[in-house]
């Protein structure tokens, strides 16, 4: 993946995760494809900070129901990303 925009896809943004900012943790949604490496780069290159480590989690997506009818939410996967100390995300203040 060349362009780093194709591999953070959205940021995940829940209690949790709101939490974990106040530890330099952020997370977003990355292709199931992307790994480690690339993540970092791309966050790194996107936001202008210092990345520490990368953690990956592949979330299964659930099935759903609509009364007969049995769906299945896709699987993504999530990328929690621990910044340098005294780094920050400006994209995240105010959430």
């Amino acid at each position: 993946m060349a362009n780093p925009r194709d591999v953070l896809l959205r940021p995940y943004i829940t209690e949790k995760t709101t939490a974990m900012m106040a530890e330099n943790k952020y997370t977003f949604v990355v292709p199931l494809t992307a790994n480690k490496v690339e993540i970092r780069q791309a966050v790194e290159q996107i936001f202008k900070v210092k990345v520490l480590d990368v953690n990956t989690i592949r979330v299964m997506g659930k099935t759903k129901r609509m009364g007969k009818n049995i769906g299945k939410r896709p699987d993504f996967k999530k990328a929690i990303v621990k910044l340098a100390p005294g780094e920050r995300i400006e994209f995240f203040e105010g959430v």
